[in-house]
């Protein structure tokens, strides 16, 4: 007689319940590090001027009187992660995130007027230190996390995503933190900033039109003749291969020789044209995948009712094939602009200009807040820029 375990017995998984009291461990332990870390750290740094290293000032230093208040939304992460996971929980943590951002910008603001007011000196420079720079990226994690785990659909949850930034934008637009070394950098060089945001976009679209009137074409090709795949895809390859600067130094000389013989064409070995031929050769990849990809995936049944229809191969190709390709195209062309915008800086080298020369001109003089002022720019577009092809590419996969 065999030993039989009871039928009404409740099967037992291991997400049933979760180990300990904590629901969500990589949050609070998020939270606790991170400000663990930024406690440890300069959460600012002053100067007299913008031509001596500053001197940090810890975090607790600045925490006096109601500005302890600005630690409220570190608590409710923290008690967030004890909460079982639902909406109403990752909606707090999203809340509390933004509450978070807002806080601590706040905070440097605050003190950066602050400290100018008692030195009575327009000289003096208050920068963000490394414990801000930590506690914007936990809190950033946790409000990107909480909406990834609220499955909305990508249009709200890049609405949703920009609105966590709303406040601190409110604060900015605000004059609240006009006295940060940042803003002062962006006031001393506003024109120039102008300058380089026309610029860089000129260099990221100008490379976006030879791009696609070679790439998709072509990507076609390589799909109706699939023996020309191999070749062309090991050439796109080698490309990538090629580090930025060395494929812009290659370009150089011939570009150079050609200017010469060609008077009067604009051609150059430095400036924008060897910069969008660079960026170009780099963007073909993902164009030309993405384009022999989504004409792979268009039903064998859709091409077989065209052509039972009477269309010609041209009339199936607009009509049915690309149609159908369009959102992988889509999200070719969203790798081929991010990818591009990001390129863009390095291409400041050779005298194309954009966000990258400012860049390079903090580097050069070792001012941390102009090489922010030509970066930041940059990371901000490239994530708006994202997040639109995103929104389009989703919205074309639902789109009968």
């Amino acid at each position: 007689m065999g030993l039989s375990l009871p039928t009404s017995a409740a099967p037992v998984t291991a997400h049933a319940r979760p180990i300990g009291w904590i629901h969500n461990r990589v949050l609070f332990s998020l939270v606790v590090i991170g400000l663990w870390v930024a406690f440890g750290m300069a959460f600012l740094t002053q100067a007299p001027n913008r031509l001596v290293s500053g001197v940090g000032i810890p975090l607790g230093e600045l925490l006096t009187g109601l500005r302890w208040l600005v630690l409220l939304p570190a608590v409710a992460l923290a008690a967030a992660a004890l909460l079982p996971a639902a909406r109403p929980t990752h909606w707090l943590v999203v809340l509390a995130a933004a509450a978070g951002l807002f806080g601590w910008v706040w905070l440097a603001g605050a003190q950066a007027r602050w400290a100018m007011e008692t030195a009575e000196s327009p000289l003096l420079r208050t920068s963000f230190g490394g414990g801000f720079w930590v506690l914007v990226v936990v809190y950033a994690l946790a409000a990107a996390d909480a909406l990834q785990r609220l499955g909305l659909h990508t249009a709200l949850r890049t609405l949703v995503g920009s609105a966590v930034a709303l406040p601190v934008l409110v604060l900015l637009l605000q004059g609240h933190l006009d006295a940060l070394s940042l803003l002062k950098e962006y006031a001393n060089r506003q024109d120039v900033f102008q300058s380089a945001w026309y610029r860089h976009l000129q260099i990221v679209l100008t490379t976006l039109v030879p791009t696609l009137l070679v790439g998709v074409p072509l990507g076609v090709a390589a799909f109706r003749r699939p023996g020309l795949a191999a070749p062309v895809f090991a050439v796109l390859n080698l490309v990538q291969t090629v580090p930025s600067i060395a494929m812009f130094g290659l370009l150089m000389a011939p570009l150079a020789a050609l200017g010469g013989w060609w008077p009067g064409s604009g051609i150059s070995g430095i400036g924008l044209v060897p910069a969008v031929i660079a960026l170009a050769l780099y963007s073909l990849l993902p164009v030309v995948h993405s384009t022999v990809a989504g004409l792979r995936q268009v039903p064998s049944a859709a091409v077989e009712a065209a052509t039972g229809m009477g269309m010609s191969q041209r009339q199936i190709f607009w009509r049915v094939e690309l149609p159908l390709a369009l959102p992988l195209l889509v999200a070719g062309i969203r790798t081929t602009t991010v990818q591009a915008i990001g390129l863009a800086v390095v291409a400041a080298l050779i005298g194309a200009g954009g966000f990258g020369a400012i860049m390079f001109q903090g580097l050069l003089s070792s001012a941390l807040d102009l090489v922010l002022l030509g970066v930041l720019p940059v990371v901000g577009l490239a994530v708006v820029v994202d997040a639109l092809f995103q929104s389009l590419s989703v919205f074309l996969r639902a789109t009968p």
